[in-house]
């Protein structure tokens, strides 16, 4: 069906069963779950599908072992099993990620890790390589019953440097352990989308926003044509990520449920520092404790990052001549001897991740 057959089909039917706010991942998964459900469902997206903080993230189907330390169990088996049946059921778009840790200390994070794990510590600390073993055999563990990937191995100084001649000879050993990368996120959300779509009740739509709320029906603009029309949902669903209080707002809400941070990029075209990353991911802390990755992205260019900055307005969200100069200062952490400068970046971009 056709744009314009669709908007017409609900100025002529305005009744539906559940409206969707927001076509990012959140609300284009939604939407397919009901659509399959046989449920009469619309979604509605500002801007193209997937093209806010699905389309600006890291790229990585993260299977959360940072979050061990936090004692947050329940979030990394559930983050490990959608990461597997994205490897499982989406082979062309996700990908097994060899990532490799540099550890700089053996000792190092002994004390932090418990106080992390019971709540008592935020700020960033290094992680030597006993805490990074510990958390990797955890992160195996839960895996096992569903195993996608291979688990993790140690290299100790000297084969680490073998493997790897442009390392930091600094380090004591590394760590590889296995994640995943999804290439092309916006393809996702447009595939499933489509597939939501084949069944007739269900309906998506980009360039229309939720611009108001009069009684019992929804406003909708077309950005377009800026024209208005009406729709009666029995449910209204706001998967609109870190503009979920903004379009609270447009509706006559007042809500304060998101924050958010964000998390800026480089795409770098660097033939020296994709040899030396041999097609793993880096994975490493900066001296500030914050995390860092290196990883190869498409054509020969490869993703840095990324930075964490709190930030009230997502459209706000570019990447600044501070972060950059953040950005490429950590690389020398790992890459001593590889001179990465600004005439190596072909572009930038900023997502922002929502937080309660």
């Amino acid at each position: 069906m056709k744009r314009k057959d669709v908007i017409d089909s609900i100025k002529t039917a305005p009744d539906r069963s559940v409206l969707i706010i927001g076509g990012g991942i959140n609300g284009i998964g939604t939407f397919r779950d009901l659509a399959l459900q046989g449920v009469d469902v619309i979604l509605v997206e500002q801007n193209d599908f997937g093209s806010g903080a699905s389309a600006a993230s890291s790229h990585m189907l993260h299977g959360g072992i940072r979050y061990l330390e936090n004692g947050e169990f329940r979030l990394v088996r559930e983050a490990l099993r959608e990461r597997n049946l994205l490897l499982q059921n989406a082979p062309h778009y996700a990908k097994p990620l060899p990532t490799t840790i540099p550890i700089f200390s053996r000792f190092s994070g002994l004390l932090n890790a418990p106080l992390k794990f019971l709540g008592l510590l935020n700020k960033p600390a290094e992680r030597g390589g006993l805490v990074i073993g510990v958390g990797l055999r955890l992160y195996d563990a839960y895996t096992r019953n569903h195993r996608m990937t291979p688990t993790h191995e140690f290299l100790n100084r000297a084969d680490s440097l073998k493997a790897y001649p442009d390392l930091n000879p600094q380090i004591v050993s590394t760590a590889t352990y296995y994640d995943a990368w999804m290439p092309y996120p916006e393809r996702i959300c447009l595939e499933l989308v489509l597939e939501a779509e084949q069944a007739e009740q269900a309906r998506a739509l980009n360039y229309v926003s939720a611009v108001d709320a009069q009684d019992e029906e929804v406003v909708l603009r077309d950005e377009l044509s800026g024209e208005t029309f009406h729709i009666r949902p029995k449910i209204v669903i706001n998967a609109a990520g870190p503009w979920i209080d903004f379009a609270n707002r447009g509706l006559g809400q007042e809500t304060n449920f998101i924050g958010g941070t964000k998390g800026s990029h480089l795409i770098l075209h660097h033939p020296e520092l994709i040899e030396a990353t041999q097609g793993h991911e880096f994975f490493f802390e900066n001296h500030d404790g914050r995390i860092v990755l290196i990883f190869p992205f498409i054509q020969d260019r490869l993703i840095v990052g990324t930075t964490d900055i709190r930030i009230d307005d997502p459209d706000e969200a570019v990447t600044t001549e501070e972060e950059i100069d953040y950005i490429l200062g950590m690389l020398p952490r790992v890459f001593p001897n590889i001179t990465v400068e600004r005439s190596h970046i072909v572009f930038t971009f900023s997502g922002v991740r929502p937080l309660p």
